[in-house]
């Protein structure tokens, strides 16, 4: 049972009683230039990067090229974060009449899921048409996306203290200050017992999702008989649990009395499972007729004009340009020099430089020769070339 005096001195606090769970967490991470971040902000985006980083690895896989697909994916996020909040905002109304910032204030949450796919897929389609990406493999990699993204991204939910249910004596029953207090606020004693833990129905929606993932993922290796079954396969799978896990909630969005993403859920996947069954039908009479994107000559063409954009030589910049240019020579920046006057300047460049050398060396050769000059020319002048001689005595 809920320690009422624990939840007065920390609402933070959160226990799992039946688990002999209890923790602290707090729905500030932390403050940095007076600004504060949201574990739920965190958590969202964490989800969208695990996302992207899972649908960019299986890109080729499906027949996409990964730079043109690129666009596609931000605009679906850029849409989905507008139409998340603009759905929940829509159907909160009352609690933004009076204060029209408080709409961009997402820190706090206010994202609703449902509003979320519809925006991503309306503005995330548009870029796609626009940058020539084929759209129902795209959506089979969007589909595996969102059951990533919405795995992690439930748990700011745990964080914000919220997406609970009704009471329940459940094994994974949950309760803390937080929730007492929204109990307390918004419903009477029969409607919900403060003191009581309730239906984590976060919790229930992340393994859900988690499990879906690696249904899929499994299937989309195996078993894809046609582009767009994974995203048909995912909106089934998700919209049926999310109809259960959604009539356990507290804090549904109503349209009068009817729980909006209760309909949308049971809407959603009862169509998908009918476009299930016309797309698997369609295949089995088209045989071999069939082909998916990945193996039609239009996706292998784009495919190898990205390889071989993505092997093309790196242009140098200007800068790089500029430091490879040689030094300008002295008969001037446009004029050539043939490579035989090249070499011939070189040869007399080598020529001059060991001039010195080779006249030291003759100047030192010379010196002991014309010191023994003297010697050499008398041993050399011939008798003709002698002077002539006075004649000498006779001997005795």
């Amino acid at each position: 049972m809920f320690n009422p005096m624990l939840a007065a001195a920390d609402p933070n606090v959160i226990e799992f009683p039946k688990l002999g769970l209890t923790m602290r967490v707090d729905s500030n991470a932390f403050t940095a230039f007076n600004v504060t971040v949201a574990w739920y902000g965190i958590l969202i985006a964490i989800g969208m990067i695990l996302a992207m980083t899972y649908a960019f690895r299986r890109m080729r896989s499906f027949g996409l090229d990964a730079d043109r697909a690129i666009d596609g994916v931000i605009g679906g996020i850029i849409g989905g974060i507008i139409g998340a909040r603009a759905y929940y905002v829509i159907f909160h109304w009352e609690s933004y009449a009076d204060d029209w910032k408080q709409i961009f204030n997402l820190r706090t949450g206010g994202l609703a899921i449902y509003g979320g796919i519809i925006g991503a897929l309306l503005v995330g389609s548009v870029v796609c048409k626009l940058r020539k990406v084929r759209l129902l493999p795209m959506y089979d990699l969007v589909g595996l996306g969102f059951l990533i993204g919405q795995c992690v991204g439930r748990w700011g939910n745990f964080t914000n203290h919220e997406a609970f249910g009704c009471n329940t004596n459940g094994l994974f029953g949950m309760t803390s200050g937080n929730i007492q207090n929204y109990l307390s606020v918004h419903y009477t004693a029969e409607q919900a017992d403060p003191m009581m833990p309730v239906h984590p129905c976060f919790f229930y929606e992340s393994m859900w999702c988690l499990a879906g993932f690696l249904l899929l993922h499994f299937i989309s290796k195996k078993w894809r008989k046609f582009d767009g079954q994974i995203f048909l396969m995912y909106v089934m799978w998700y919209g049926a649990g999310r109809f259960f896990i959604e009539g356990l909630r507290m804090d549904s969005l109503y349209l009068g009395t009817v729980r909006v993403s209760q309909l949308v859920a049971l809407l959603s996947a009862v169509t998908a499972f009918v476009l299930l069954l016309v797309g698997l039908s369609r295949v089995k009479r088209m045989g071999s007729d069939y082909q998916l994107y990945v193996n039609t000559e239009e996706s292998k063409t784009l495919l190898a004009e990205a390889d071989a954009q993505n092997n093309a030589p790196k242009k140098k910049s200007k800068k790089e340009e500029k430091e490879e240019q040689p030094a300008p020579s002295i008969l001037g920046d446009d004029a050539e020099v043939p490579a035989e006057d090249a070499k011939s300047a070189e040869d007399a460049k080598s020529a001059e430089e060991a001039k010195p050398a080779e006249e030291a060396k003759s100047a030192e050769d010379a010196k002991p020769a014309e010191d023994a000059k003297p010697a050499n020319d008398a041993e050399n002048t011939s008798p003709a070339e002698a002077p002539e001689q006075k004649d000498a005595p006779a001997e005795s």
